[in-house]
């Protein structure tokens, strides 16, 4: 949401829930109910000493500012004027101490509770399963810790405060009003209606126009970024003039949106005041006759006066902060959606967990149980789907012997990856069994079940920090010599070694200053220090040319060996040394053996080597 000053119109997002947002907040802010209850109080008492030196006015100018009535020398008018300025200037004290540490307390409060907020969301969201993040945009999570906490945080700060200062505000001008003339009040309060009135129709106009102005400003961004990103493209086509052209027409089209949205929006403030002229007019006319028959004093003409001028304003403040107030909830209620999504459960109690019991040898645990880890991992009849509409896997029955090196291959959309997410844990299956070492994963702590496997993505990712930490992140205890250990075995060490500053070398950017080769080695160092006895590559080597994949090759087979390793490949060459290949098609397993029986087999395999059909 857009900041926003005083005449400008914003968007408001209403929470679905209000009651779910507000109790929400409320269990952050209850833990420091103490200091909430003292800014309140300072509030009032801001308030309080505001309205009152506007009152004190009225004996000050009645008894000392007409000396015919008042029948004072004028060194007593002049001594009672110094000692009513003394007490002015106490009042504006107290108002401005009471501001100033009311300020202070809310930044103090809402700091904290923003930090508690963010800190939460960023912990719960570590405790979600990977379904949650595949059926979630980046961009709509990111945009939780930013436009919504954000705009929770300026609520607390400012909008709160400001909304309940206001409409104690106006409960006390409207008061004070009264007390002194009810009739010059009706007055005040004739032209409050079409106050109201006119604002809600502009603000309604122009919000509008800003919907459009914030949807022509979504594709201005989003077309620079495209063209941005795209940039070696648009001058391999010779596309700069259309870029140009293009970017022109969204461009003009936001300048129409947003001159409109600021051209209604900017009417508020100058129609406010002059419909607050036309009122004060008003009164202080009918008021000067009043005063002249003798039903108000001066100087309660003056106070009055004074109080009408002020009266527009709080009432603009409370509809700005009104809407302020409602956007920051809409956004706490996104926030605690997510922290109400339920946490992934990472194990069942006497689960099953992995312990070290040697130099590289590993055994899975349960009570006095050891059962040692070697990798034997078996799929029973397995059925899933991502959606309970759309099977994706069907029936599937596979083994790998321990140490066995597994290769899946096939077409796109037939199920390879789903296997893997099955067998990590990322995803429950909907029926079947799968085990390890004889062990149901669902039996198997997930922490301790992805500690016994290392992966290796087609995608890499890369932290910012050195060249040592990225590697080490794949086991955290391990040494330096383990790190440099692990570098060689992928074959990593040489280009390392050439870095400026070699394993202290900084990565930034997701590994910009790499080649694609070189983060994927680290990629395999990181997998290799994990030192696991099942490995997994998920088309390790797809994005990288035949030399650079021949050096991953050479890190993935010493990397391999006394480990059970599924690998999915498109390029078949890469699996022809594989102990059994899987062809898959339409998430079920039709071929399976080694390279050579099902070349003699003449089936899919053979079509797919030969070159007879290709990969989808």
């Amino acid at each position: 949401m857009p900041k926003h000053g005083p005449g400008r119109a914003v968007i408001t997002q209403k929470p679905k829930n209000f009651k779910r947002a507000f109790l929400g907040i409320w269990s952050y802010l209850k833990r420091r109910k103490l200091l909430l209850m003292l800014a309140f109080v300072l509030s009032l008492a801001n308030i309080a000493a505001s309205l009152s030196a506007t009152a004190y006015l009225q004996p000050l100018i009645d008894n000392f500012l007409q000396p015919v009535t008042a029948g004072l020398s004028a060194a007593d008018r002049l001594a009672g004027l110094g000692r009513g300025a003394a007490v002015l200037l106490s009042i504006y004290l107290v108002s401005v101490v009471a501001a100033y540490f009311q300020s202070r307390i809310m930044m103090s409060l809402s700091q904290r509770t923003i930090n508690e907020v963010r800190k939460d969301l960023f912990d719960h969201l570590q405790t979600l399963s990977v379904r949650y993040y595949d059926t979630h945009a980046n961009g709509e999570i990111m945009s939780r810790f930013t436009n919504d906490v954000d705009t929770l945080n300026d609520a607390l700060q400012n909008s709160l405060m400001t909304f309940f200062g206001s409409v104690i505000t106006i409960t006390g001008i409207l008061g004070m009003m009264l007390y002194r003339s009810w009739p010059l009040t009706l007055l005040t309060l004739l032209m409050t209606p079409l106050m109201l009135f006119a604002a809600g129709r502009l603000m309604k106009l122009s919000s509008g126009y800003f919907s459009e102005q914030q949807k022509a400003l979504g594709e201005v961004n989003a077309y620079i970024e495209e063209i941005i990103t795209g940039q070696k493209v648009v001058k391999v086509f010779c596309h700069e003039g259309d870029a140009i052209e293009e970017f022109g027409r969204r461009n003009q089209a936001l300048r129409s949106a947003a001159t409109t949205a600021q051209g209604f929006a900017g009417m508020m403030m100058p129609m406010m005041r002059n419909i607050n002229s036309v009122n004060y007019a008003l009164v202080a006319t009918i008021g000067g006759v009043l005063s002249v028959f003798g039903y108000l004093s001066v100087g309660g003409l003056v106070v009055f006066l004074q109080l009408a001028q002020q009266f527009g304003r709080p009432i603009n403040e409370a509809s700005n902060q009104y809407n302020s107030v409602i956007t920051a909830l809409a956004g706490a209620e996104r926030i605690f959606e997510v922290l109400s999504e339920p946490p992934d459960v990472k194990s069942l109690p006497d689960s099953f967990t992995l312990e070290c019991v040697g130099d590289r040898e590993y055994a899975w645990k349960h009570g006095d149980l050891l059962i040692p880890v070697r990798g034997d991992v078996r799929f029973h009849h397995v059925k899933f789907g991502y959606s309970p509409d759309k099977t994706i896997l069907k029936g599937i029955d596979l083994f790998a012997k321990p140490g066995q090196k597994i290769a899946f291959v096939g077409s796109t959309g037939a199920g390879k990856t789903t296997i893997i997410n099955l067998l990590t844990r990322f995803y429950e299956i909907d029926d079947g069994q799968i085990t390890v070492d004889g062990i149901p994963i669902n039996e198997i702590d997930k922490d301790s079940l992805r500690r016994a496997m290392a992966v290796v993505l087609q995608d890499t990712h890369l932290f910012t920090g050195t060249v040592m930490e990225n590697i080490r992140y794949g086991r955290p205890d391990a040494t330096d010599e383990d790190v440099v250990a692990a570098a060689k075995l992928a074959s990593a060490h040489s280009f390392i070694s050439r870095l400026p500053e070699g394993y202290q070398t900084m990565i930034e950017g997701d590994g910009a200053n790499l080649s694609q080769g070189q983060r994927q080695l680290l990629n395999i160092a990181r997998a290799t220090v994990a030192d696991a006895p099942i490995l997994i590559l998920d088309e390790a080597t797809s994005s990288v040319d035949t030399r650079t994949e021949r050096h991953i090759e050479t890190g993935l087979d010493r990397l391999m060996q006394n480990r059970t390793t599924f690998v999915i490949a498109h390029r078949l060459s890469t699996v022809r040394n594989s102990d059994a290949i899987l062809v898959m098609e339409q998430g079920q397993i039709i071929e399976r053996g080694a390279h050579e029986d099902l070349l003699k087999l003449g089936g899919r395999y053979y079509q797919l080597y030969t070159g007879a059909v290709e990969l989808d």
